[in-house]
């Protein structure tokens, strides 16, 4: 098998647990690069890394990469990914992978032009849980899916200079959380929502810090969402279907769920994968699609949950600085 070269861009905490996610994997990470250099050379020294880039732009065009993991700020993905495909660099970006679909389309249509590989960082489209449970709804056995119910907080300290609150880091719930809850509303759905109506509370900067979303499809699956950047909700999927109901806790890096079965009361317990290695399988599903499996990729669905937020932002007339 060829080996693959990975290069990281940025040095921050899904950045460190990726590097760890390689190393584990017994592979060795090919590059880093960092805006603060000396962030770099630490990362480099505590991951064993052979080259750190003086200018952290010098890997988009770094014969020698393969692939790069984009993990700076929302905001920042765009110039990236344009520059890093277009010199033909696979990629493997953080969630959410663009500000809105016009980018993401323009993203999609680079990568084509230079046979590479885009994918998004959505741990629910690659943790073995999220797959089996699909499996065993297309048997037919719960019957058809209904009603989705989502709920995401986490509590923020109230500072707004942090990039959560921050307009200019493309700060908000929205990008930071929603897109964990509408990647996992998609994933159990037939088909994309149509019909789409949300409420929201903003924070003092302008940014998105609770909002609550209806969605609903041609097939009149139902989906609720709630998040909150300020206030903790546990993090809890409900799927329910006709004939029984899957509850998942601790998601997007599930690695196990319950469902009950309505006739009989029966309560099944479902395990797949690890939460640990949530990182590694979006690694492993990344370089099985740069040698042609690309399956498990689901631009799809990150296109879908991308044209829901930014139809949502566009009502709520919440928009970035690089968007006006």
């Amino acid at each position: 098998m060829k080996k693959i070269n990975w290069a990281i861009l940025g040095t921050g905490v899904v950045a460190n647990e990726m590097a760890t996610a390689i190393r584990n994997s017994g592979k060795e990470i090919y590059a880093v690069g960092n805006r603060t250099h000396s962030k770099a050379i630490k990362f480099a020294e505590k991951y064993n890394i052979g080259k750190v880039y003086d200018d952290f732009e010098e890997m988009f065009t770094d014969s020698e990469v393969d692939v790069i993991y984009i993990t700076t700020p929302h905001n920042t993905h765009f110039k990236y990914i344009k520059k890093a495909l277009s010199n033909g660099k696979h990629l493997l970006t953080e969630k959410a992978i663009t500000l809105n679909t016009k980018e993401l389309d323009e993203a999609l249509k680079i990568a084509k032009e230079n046979n590479a590989i885009l994918c998004e960082a959505m741990t629910i489209f690659h943790m073995p849980l999220y797959r089996k449970l699909k499996e065993i709804l297309d048997s037919g056995t719960l019957g058809k899916v209904n009603m989705i119910t989502m709920n995401f907080g986490s509590f923020k300290d109230y500072d707004m200079t942090n990039r959560f609150f921050n307009r200019n880091l493309a700060g908000g719930a929205m990008l930071d959380i929603g897109v964990y809850a509408i990647s996992f509303v998609r994933w159990f759905m037939d088909s994309k929502p149509t019909e789409v109506k949300s409420m929201v509370k903003y924070a003092p900067t302008g940014v998105d810090e609770m909002a609550t979303i209806l969605l609903k499809n041609e097939s009149e699956q139902m989906a609720t969402v709630a998040l909150s950047l300020h206030s903790k909700q546990p993090k809890r999927g409900m799927v329910s279907c006709e004939k029984g109901f899957i509850e998942i806790m601790e998601y997007p890096r599930a690695w196990e769920a319950r469902i009950t079965y309505v006739e009989d009361g029966r309560v099944e317990k479902i395990e797949a994968g690890k939460y640990e290695n949530a990182l590694q399988y979006e690694m492993e599903d990344m370089e099985k699609a740069i040698l042609g499996d690309v399956s498990n990729i689901f631009l799809e669905y990150t296109r879908d949950v991308m044209d829901i937020m930014t139809n949502i932002r566009k009502e709520w007339g919440m928009f970035y600085p690089e968007e006006e």
